[in-house]
Formats: structure tokens, C-alpha cells, sequence
């Protein structure tokens, strides 16, 4: 294992409903903790523009700001920069470096997600040694250029073969969460409906309401 990947904790993430892909942002030492305070629960940092310095810049901020609410924290595509900037674990594509190879540079602990976008691949990640995967984009999005959306079905299919989280992707904001719950799912990464909202904290709340009544 890497020495300095930062192995303060494990986390459960069954519990973890509101997760949040975000890239860099000049005001993330604001936003950052106002998001986190409307009740997103795990953090990925994903930027395809950023040089690995920059990276390395941004995710060690992002952090230690999680670590201090409690929140796991997780690096995209890299379990080197996961390691460099103390992050919870990493998050990689079908692409990318392998989970295995992740989880033998970042240990047993580490968080280890994986994308799938249809049902070979999804076969294909239950053999892999990931603590979740997402299933996705359920719908076209800007944030996935090119890839056709799956469909609610699957991400439902991909739960049911499941033991492990499956955070569905792809469109999820608060008018339509509760019928994704209504489906069967129960955990939901969020990109622009928090980070192109012009009140982001009160978009968390909003979601996170809707996650929360729908669930109970």
C-alpha cells in the first residue's frame, strides 16, 4: 500500500445516498463545506482538464475539507493522486487503471468505485474486488459526451445483482429522485443539478429531501 494514502477511517457506504462529482471550482473552499452541510454525503473530484499538478492541488484541499464533515472523499481515474492528495480511494472507468491494481496500490480499506454502462460490463465488475459501482447515465448528459443513456432499467437490474452500492448516474435531481426511488434505487451521484445551481447549498437540501422522504 501506498504510505501516505490517508487510511483515517473506514467508511460504510450502504448509509451514503447523496454523492457528488464535482470538478474544480475557484470557490471550492466555499462550496465545498455549504454542500456538504445540505447533506451530500460522498465526493469525487473529476476533472478532465486539470494537470496532475493542479489535481494534486485541488483534491488535497477537497480532502481535508471532507475529512473534517466525516465524508468520504474520492479521486478520479488516478490511485497515485488518490494516494498524494489523502483521499478515501478512487474512482475509475472501464479504461482506466484496473480495480485490482487499485485496490493492491491503496489497500483493503480504500474506497474502489467503478463505472459500468451496460449489462456485460456490469457482469464483468462483480468479479472485480470494487467496494461499489455505478450504473449509468440513465439519461443522455453533457458530463458523459457521446454516451447514450441506459435507461432506469438497468441501473434496477444492476442493484438486484448487487450486495454492494450501486450509485446510478446521469440526471438525477430533486424533481425526479423520488421516482428513481420509487424503482428501487437508493443512491445517486449529482453533477449539475448542485454544481450549476445558483444556490448549491439549498439544491443539496433540496435533494436530499427528496432522497430522505421518499426513502422513509
Amino acid at each position: 500500500m501506498l504510505a501516505n494514502f490517508y487510511s483515517g477511517g473506514v467508511f460504510n457506504l450502504h448509509d451514503r445516498r447523496l454523492y457528488l462529482c464535482v470538478g474544480q471550482r475557484p470557490d471550492m473552499a466555499s462550496f465545498l463545506p455549504r454542500v456538504l452541510r445540505g447533506g451530500v454525503d460522498v465526493v469525487q473530484l473529476r476533472d478532465k482538464v486539470l494537470d496532475d499538478d493542479q489535481l494534486r492541488a485541488t483534491g488535497t484541499l477537497m480532502a481535508a475539507i471532507c475529512r473534517d464533515f466525516a465524508v468520504p472523499f474520492i479521486m478520479n481515474d488516478s490511485p497515485y493522486l488518490a494516494a498524494d492528495t489523502g483521499a478515501d480511494g478512487v474512482h475509475v472507468g472501464q479504461d482506466d487503471v484496473t480495480v485490482q491494481r487499485c485496490r493492491d496500490l491503496l489497500g483493503p480499506d480504500a474506497i474502489v468505485g467503478l463505472s459500468t454502462h451496460d449489462p456485460d460490463e456490469f457482469t464483468r465488475a462483480l468479479e472485480e474486488p470494487a467496494t461499489y459501482r455505478s450504473a449509468g447515465p440513465i439519461v443522455a448528459t453533457p458530463t458523459k459526451p457521446g454516451r447514450l443513456g441506459t435507461g432506469v432499467a438497468y441501473a434496477v437490474a444492476c442493484m438486484k445483482r448487487s450486495d454492494q452500492p450501486v450509485f446510478v448516474t446521469g440526471g438525477v435531481d430533486a424533481s425526479n429522485v423520488a421516482s428513481l426511488v420509487a424503482a428501487g434505487l437508493g443512491h445517486f451521484v449529482v453533477v449539475r443539478a448542485i454544481t450549476d445551481a445558483a444556490d448549491p447549498y439549498a439544491a443539496a437540501v433540496a435533494i436530499r429531501h427528496a432522497i430522505d422522504e421518499s426513502m422513509s
